[in-house]
């Protein structure tokens, strides 16, 4: 019988799975958005207005995706040097911290994702007819991913287990 926690791992990985095939998507949409446009620009001769205002708008949504992931993986950018130097206990504390810190800023993320998207959701991007907001939301679903994944990463930390690459 497996524990809470590996149970927990496994839906975790299923779901981060899930998200990286989301944000891969939005690149892989994007991508076309810009051959669409390059398409418009150089053969039709008509560049259509709304390629590059939308190509930005999916990049908001898979980079932060991507980059929530990332922190579950431990993917992103991280020096070393200190924390290989100490001994166990002192790489444990640091790894603690670390996800709690990183927690902190995805909880911020989130909050003021959220209160940006409230704010200016009224307002409209005129080459997409979409609300303002709409570009400020990935950086909630991103916080609240970040939160997430930081708190199984101390859990796991605490149980002695890994997710991702060591």
């Amino acid at each position: 019988m497996s524990s809470p926690l590996a149970r927990l791992t496994t839906a975790l990985d299923r779901f981060s799975r899930a998200v990286l095939w989301v944000a891969a998507s939005g690149l892989v949409v994007m991508t076309a958005v810009i051959g669409w446009q390059v398409w418009g620009r150089y053969i039709l001769n008509d560049t259509p207005h709304w390629t590059e205002q939308l190509s930005l708008f999916l990049m908001l949504y898979y980079i932060l995706l991507a980059a929530a992931v990332g922190v579950r993986e431990r993917f992103h950018i991280g020096l070393v040097v200190f924390r290989d130097a100490l001994p166990p206990r002192g790489r444990f504390a640091l790894d603690i911290a670390n996800n709690l810190l990183v927690a902190v800023f995805g909880g911020c993320m989130a909050w003021y994702g959220t209160q940006f998207a409230r704010v200016t959701w009224t307002q409209t991007i005129p080459t997409l007819g979409l609300p303002v907001g709409a570009g400020y939301i990935p950086f909630s679903i991103a916080g609240a991913l970040i939160v997430l994944f930081a708190a199984e990463n101390i859990l796991n930390a605490v149980a002695g287990t890994k997710t991702g690459p060591s």
